[in-house]
């Protein structure tokens, strides 16, 4: 009798344990909330640091301001897209002109605009932990300045592909508002015309033959914003 009453009470030693990490938090203690809502609506604004390219013609710094759509696609994932303001300026050169007198314009007003869509995952799941939900996403767009010609010395932007890639943490409330915090990298080329390898009437050129005709950059933002959440 004492062996059998052994026999159980080590077993309910040894199953008493697994049993409470299956059931883990109750309802009402766990740090874990479900996210109900299917869709967000986000206004954001933030500042946009330009990458640096050799010579220094590209829109440059400046605040953003934009706009960010995302549907659950099922599970973690959804399908964002956005679109973004940067008020940037730039350097107008004439690669024609002495080296000195070069530049024609330090600071020209130089609005770029952004555009992409992308693929969004939270990194806790189709749940918040402590009302914070940390994320990654990564798209493909545009950007652009809107400018169909080339400036004086036959530079322009265009409307190069960017890449895109981010990560960040969300807060959402009880109700229907969720405030977000967003760093992102745009990865798009910058082209020079063939008017930056002749030589100017003192001979200097702007680029020389050995420095290639583009140049990659990693174009970083940070924002904060506030999202509308809906169908819950």
């Amino acid at each position: 009798m004492n062996v059998r009453m052994s026999v159980v009470a080590l077993a309910s030693m040894m199953v008493a344990p697994a049993l409470s990490a299956q059931i883990g938090h109750v309802p009402q203690t766990s740090p874990y909330i479900d996210l109900e809502y299917k869709q967000e609506f986000t206004l954001f604004g933030g500042f946009y640091n330009a990458g640096s390219e050799k010579v220094g013609v590209a829109p440059g710094n400046g605040p953003t301001f934009g706009a960010r759509y995302e549907l659950r696609l099922g599970g973690p994932a959804s399908l964002m897209t956005r679109f973004q303001y940067v008020q940037s300026s730039r350097t107008i050169i004439d690669p024609r002109r002495p080296e000195e007198t070069r530049v024609v314009e330090a600071n020209a007003p130089w609005p770029l605009y952004l555009a992409d869509i992308g693929i969004a995952v939270n990194l806790t799941g189709q749940r918040s932990y402590k009302r914070f939900v940390p994320f990654v996403n990564g798209g493909l767009g545009v950007a652009t300045d809107f400018k169909s010609g080339a400036d004086v010395g036959a530079w322009k932007f265009g409307t190069p592909f960017a890449f895109n890639f981010g990560s960040g943490v969300k807060w959402v409330s009880s109700g229907k508002l969720q405030v977000r915090a967003d760093f992102s990298d745009h990865l798009y080329q910058i082209k020079y015309p063939s008017t930056y390898y002749i030589p100017a009437s003192d001979g200097s050129v702007v680029l020389n033959q050995r420095q290639g005709d583009s140049d990659w950059t990693n174009n970083l933002t940070f924002s904060l914003g506030i999202s509308y959440l809906f169908f819950r």
